[in-house]
Order: structure tokens, then C-alpha cells, then sequence
């Protein structure tokens, strides 16, 4: 795999540097999708809001309903800290969610720095899976997939490759899991898009052999629509070396 065959290299780089310039090893879910756009992984349009009337005037300009997060590089497991406001539904609702969030970051981390509050369109559910990437002094890049939000922990149904990885690589790891019944479609559940979190897995294995300072990659949940509907990353975290 050649540098050109990663669509936007140099828009990839230059988001790297920024972060390095700014001594942060922690990308911004901002960044960190926009990384994900430049390699065609799906994702939402995020946009960050610096005062609560930006964040009305980007939840009309994404329309309703809208998700809003913090955006600190002291808190980045946001659900924990309650900074985490989904389905709102008006404008009422994204006052109110923009001025809690701002004050459960405040209680949360006192010192944290607030850049501000991303808005981001409200995501139909799907099935959630997990896609990440740990980069291992040994072995290089270990590409994980399995079942995705509070699963991974819970029931740690998850399936591990060392690149390279050959497509039939990719399909063993995705059968290789517990809950690969549930993909194929249970008891008269819809089948999942399988072939497109085999299609992530694959852009995210290019992403992690082309960008050496990746050090982890962290998408969870994907949202995993049924056959032929794609699927949509909810929350994306990228550190670097």
C-alpha cells in the first residue's frame, strides 16, 4: 500500500501536525473524523460551537435532532462525565443540554481546558460494533473488531490481527466473534451490512500501516445498519505517538 493510495494524505498529515505543534497526543473527535472522512470511512458531520448561540445556530443549520459533546482534550471519555446530550429536538433542548454540558465538564474536571461543544446530527440506532487499533512495540499495528458500546467491556466479544491483513483475513475476524449470529440476521433480526465493517476494518488497517504515529484508534460505537445500508461511526478517538 502506497502513500497515494490514502485519499487526502497530505489533509491527514497536516491534522497530525496540529496536534503535535500543540503538544496534544489526543486528537479531537473533530479531528479524529475528519481523519476518518479522508480515508472514506462514514461519519456525521461534526462542528464545534464556541458560545451557546453557535451551537443553535449549527443544531438549524444540521437540523434536529441534534448531539452534543464537549470537546476538551482533558475529557475524553465524555459519557463518563456526562457530557454526552443526545436527541434534542429543538432549540429549547439545546440551550438547556449546551449550559449542562458545560457545567458536568466543569464538575468533572475542574482544571480541564473547554474548547467548546460539537453538534452533530442525531444517528438512526443501528447495531454497535467496534473497530480500534493499538500499536504494539512488537508486533506493529493489532486491529480489533467486535461487539461495540458498553459489550466490549462487559462481554469482551472482540476478535485481534496483526497486519498485514488479506481480505480473508478481515472475513475471519468479523465470523470469528460470539455474536456473528447477530450480523447474519437472529431469530428474524435484519442482516447486517456486513461487508461494510469489513470495508472499515480494511481503511483503518491502510490508515494504521501508512501513519506510523498512530498509536491507537478508537471507534465506538460504529453503528452497523441492515444488509446494504452502510454503517455510521458514533464516536471516534485517534492518539498519537
Amino acid at each position: 500500500m502506497t502513500k497515494t493510495a490514502l485519499l487526502n494524505f497530505d489533509k491527514i498529515q497536516t491534522i497530525i501536525n496540529c496536534s503535535k505543534s500543540e503538544f496534544r497526543n489526543t486528537l479531537s473527535e473533530v479531528e479524529s473524523k475528519k481523519i476518518l472522512s479522508h480515508v472514506g470511512i462514514s461519519a456525521p458531520t461534526i462542528e464545534i460551537a464556541y458560545s451557546e448561540m453557535e451551537a443553535l445556530e449549527l443544531s438549524k443549520e444540521i437540523n434536529f435532532p441534534v448531539v452534543l459533546k464537549i470537546v476538551s482534550p482533558q475529557i475524553t471519555h465524555k459519557s463518563d462525565a456526562k457530557c454526552v446530550m443526545i436527541n434534542l429536538k429543538d432549540e429549547v433542548a439545546v440551550k438547556q443540554a449546551y449550559r449542562q454540558i458545560i457545567l458536568n465538564a466543569k464538575q468533572y474536571n475542574s482544571d480541564a481546558d473547554i474548547t467548546g461543544v460539537s453538534v452533530q446530527p442525531h444517528l438512526q440506532s443501528g447495531m454497535e460494533v467496534i473497530v480500534g487499533m493499538k500499536r504494539d512495540s512488537i508486533f506493529g499495528p493489532v486491529i480489533l473488531f467486535g461487539l461495540g458500546g458498553i459489550f466490549v467491556e462487559i462481554i469482551k466479544d472482540f476478535s485481534l490481527r496483526v497486519l498485514p491483513l488479506s481480505d480473508i483475513d478481515i472475513e475471519e475476524m468479523v465470523k470469528e466473534i460470539k455474536g456473528y449470529p447477530m450480523l447474519k440476521g437472529f431469530r428474524g433480526e435484519n442482516k447486517k451490512d456486513i461487508s461494510a465493517i469489513q470495508t472499515i476494518i480494511k481503511k483503518i488497517a491502510h490508515l494504521s500501516n501508512e501513519f506510523q504515529e498512530i498509536k491507537e484508534i478508537d471507534l465506538n460505537p460504529i453503528f452497523l445498519y441492515k444488509d446494504n445500508r452502510g454503517a455510521s461511526v458514533v464516536d471516534a478517538r485517534i492518539i498519537i505517538e
